[in-house]
């Protein structure tokens, strides 16, 4: 199956982040298509998908509690193949 990389921008709300992560890294470690996850240093996150296409990913990501409250400013699905590196044949 493909890997797709998501991005997030988060907004500026701080307490709301805050308030939703407990909810969002249940909802996201429920799912099977997760490969990994985290934040970055930039008020935003990276999340490598396993999935059938970039339809799929944004079905998720629409479920995602962080999109549904709006702590999600921006978000960007790519197709990813993984080609070197020492994690590349985890992929």
């Amino acid at each position: 199956m493909p890997y797709f990389v998501a991005t997030y921008a988060y907004t500026s709300d701080t307490a709301a982040r805050d308030a939703g992560r407990a909810a969002h890294r249940e909802y996201l470690g429920s799912l099977s298509e997760v490969a990994v996850s985290g934040p970055t240093d930039d008020d935003g996150a990276v999340l490598v998908f396993e999935a059938a296409d970039a339809a799929a990913v944004e079905a998720l990501l629409d479920a995602d509690p962080f999109v549904r409250d709006g702590v999600v400013a921006e978000r960007r699905v790519v197709g990813w193949t993984p080609v070197l590196g020492r994690m590349a044949s985890q992929f």
